[in-house]
């Protein structure tokens, strides 16, 4: 289910920020993805043109002709090869090999085989076309790739649900408000969820891990009430660069898992100024009734509506470029994703926790 606000994300958009390349993005719902049938996307300001061939595989191009640049999304997808509009160019699309070029006579020595439209790897997981998209200039994929992100389950059987929302501000926004602890009470008020009286001291403990950091097995928060749902659940929480928030809540009864709820959410650079939520979740608890997934829907979908205005209010004042005023400690996993991004981007620098820390604010 998409989130979104044509007329409000046109009127605004936030400032650009400097994007991490060479890793996996979700570009969209694999289930939008037919055989024979192609769609276009965008990633990290890369035009893609992304379909399913006739055996099933999914593929991504980058959505330009590298004859004369037209789109290859202007042209036609047989289900085998994409063909180009301009002058009939025709590509195998998982790989990017040129397979025809129809004006090309028996005098010509130019071998078509030897020419590659951009192809990017391209896998799906858990509903959704990853995209490994590489560095610009980068004109061979690593031998080498990073694993491809997925959903943390703890039994066969669970229900699904996904949700998704565009926000007119740069991905660095986005993520730091993903992991803010403090905004609960205020953007997500209501009876279900929490309240301004609900608001007390926590404590909390992070360690880092491999290109992030996580904050270490809980109890979740007493003012959060769909957590009661799940008994007396302990709750983990990761965050790793270059997008990805994992949540994980389970339940034990003498060692055994009873019942557990998981999430994956990602914030995705669409160009450098604006960005997109992905949300998917899966869970134990009652599956068996049907009425359980719209209602989860719904709370979710208004949950997720509410970051969504409030980010289009915010890039009101991005507008702007205002200075950035970053508290402790409840804006210090913030800053150690900026110190992590940085820490990319040189490929400089150390990990910002040095070790475990303790961490304390009101929400």
């Amino acid at each position: 289910m998409k989130l979104r606000n044509d007329s409000l994300l046109a009127n605004v958009e936030g400032p650009p920020t400097e994007l991490i390349f060479g890793d996996w993005y979700p570009a969209l719902r694999s289930d939008l993805l037919r055989k024979g049938k192609t769609t276009t996307s965008l990633l990290l300001g890369v035009p893609l043109l992304l379909g399913r061939k006739n055996d099933g595989r999914i593929f991504a191009m980058r959505d330009l002709c590298p004859h004369r640049g037209i789109p290859l999304s202007a042209g036609w997808f047989d289900g085998e090869h994409v063909q180009c509009k301009y002058h009939g160019w025709k590509f195998e699309p998982c790989g990017g090999q040129c397979a025809e070029i129809p004006s090309l006579t028996q005098f010509d020595t130019l071998q078509p085989g030897k020419i590659f439209a951009g192809a990017y790897p391209c896998v799906e997981q858990d509903g959704y076309a990853w995209v490994y998209v590489p560095k610009p200039g980068e004109n061979r994929v690593p031998a080498s790739l990073p694993p491809v992100p997925e959903l943390p389950k703890f039994g066969p059987r669970f229900t699904t649900a996904h949700l998704q929302a565009d926000l007119p501000c740069n991905v660095d926004h986005g993520i730091i408000g993903l992991m803010d602890p403090a905004h609960g009470p205020f953007v997500h008020r209501a009876w279900w969820w929490r309240s301004a009286a609900s608001i007390h001291e926590k404590t909390k403990h992070f360690e880092p891990i491999a290109d992030g950091f996580r904050m270490s097995p809980h109890t979740p928060s007493s003012n959060s009430a769909p957590y009661k749902l799940i008994g007396k659940p302990e709750t983990t929480i990761d965050f790793s660069l270059p997008n990805r928030r994992f949540e994980t809540v389970v339940a034990r009864k003498n060692g055994e898992i009873t019942h557990w709820f998981a999430s994956l959410t990602t914030v995705t650079p669409v160009t450098a100024s604006t960005c997109r939520i992905d949300v998917i979740a899966a869970w134990s608890m009652l599956t068996w009734l049907p009425i359980v997934r719209p209602i989860a829907m719904w709370f979710g979908k208004r949950f997720v509506r509410q970051d969504q205005e409030t980010m289009m209010e915010q890039a009101e004042g991005l507008r702007f470029r205002p200075a950035m005023m970053l508290i402790d400690d409840a804006d210090k996993p913030a800053k150690w994703y900026f110190a992590l991004k940085q820490r990319r981007l040189s490929g400089e620098g150390e990990h910002p926790l040095p070790g475990p820390v303790e961490l304390h604010w009101r929400s």
